[in-house]
């Protein structure tokens, strides 16, 4: 089961609210990626006891959460596709500039989020992410991605890893 499919039943509507707006940007915008990441964000928001989405308006919400995920994945960074000016994003919710910084804030201290942070990374961009690769093998730091098959292998049996780099043919 997805994270993103796990919402409390008196969270689901506001869920719905949220996502709905979400996934309309991204659509628009951004692209399916963007979307689920999005939606799997909200759901933990949802999740968490007592939801802060309970207060606030939902258009507020739905800017902070994407803007804390393009934050996480450099949506602001001209050189990525897609990419966004942060402030026609807050135009694109109808949220003022304070208000969409504000949520966004709100969301990465909640859910613990700082850049090209594993866990809200975009999918497609984990290969290139070293924070997914990097592990302690005894003293030493080791790139697992350039590391032989067999110890990627151990690693994704340990749930250290997402994937096995080596059955990924853009590494």
């Amino acid at each position: 089961m997805e994270k993103s499919a796990k919402i409390p039943k008196s969270m689901r509507e506001k869920y719905d609210e949220i996502t709905q707006i979400t996934d309309e940007f991204a659509e628009k915008y951004l692209n399916d990626e963007y979307a689920q990441v999005i939606s799997s964000a909200v759901a933990a928001l949802c999740r968490k006891r007592p939801s802060p989405l309970i207060k606030g308006k939902t258009a507020s919400w739905a800017c902070g959460v994407t803007h804390a995920i393009g934050m996480v994945n450099f949506l602001f960074d001209n050189s990525q596709q897609p990419h966004i000016k942060a402030t026609d994003l807050y135009q694109a919710f109808g949220v003022g500039q304070s208000t969409g910084q504000g949520k966004s804030k709100q969301v990465r201290d909640l859910l613990k989020m700082r850049q090209i942070d594993p866990e809200w990374n975009l999918p497609s961009r984990l290969i290139t992410n070293p924070l997914v690769w990097m592990v302690y093998i005894g003293d030493t730091i080791v790139d697992l991605r350039f590391a032989p098959r067999e110890a990627q292998e151990m690693a994704y049996q340990q749930g250290l890893i997402p994937f096995i780099p080596a059955d990924n043919s853009n590494t």
